[in-house]
């Protein structure tokens, strides 16, 4: 049974720093592209940033919002990718979600939703001062 297991939000304040990290189980992942989502109240789940192999190397991609905060990391001996989160604000509050995608994604489809196959049950996320 595959199963995606996120951790690590919490309540912080503007400025601070989190680690996100997904756990998967149930297949190898390693060829996957990987990343992360995030949904705040009333809205709908948003691309954060992926990772995926190309070639034989990786290649990331992050939304515009979190481009120089945020890092995306994956351990395949794991089965884990990371989200690291710095200099959060308060816009970044959200429930956030780690997916897998089996298909080999162009970087548009990396931003999309609908082309992952695998969720995380969801981590909270709160900057508040």
């Amino acid at each position: 049974q595959v199963q995606l297991v996120d951790s690590g939000g919490g309540l912080v304040q503007p400025g601070s720093s989190l680690r996100l990290s997904c756990a998967a189980s149930g297949r190898s992942f390693s060829t996957y592209t990987v990343g992360w989502f995030r949904q705040a109240p009333g809205k709908e789940r948003d691309f954060v940033a992926a990772i995926r192999r190309s070639g034989g190397n990786t290649d990331t991609s992050f939304d515009g919002s979190v481009k120089g905060r945020f890092t995306i990391s994956r351990d395949n001996a794991n089965n884990m990718w990371s989200l690291q989160m710095n200099n959060l604000k308060f816009e970044d509050t959200a429930v956030y979600y780690c997916a897998a995608s089996s298909r080999r994604l162009i970087t548009s489809q990396m931003w999309q939703a609908n082309a992952y196959d695998y969720w995380g049950q969801g981590t909270q996320v709160t900057v508040s001062s």
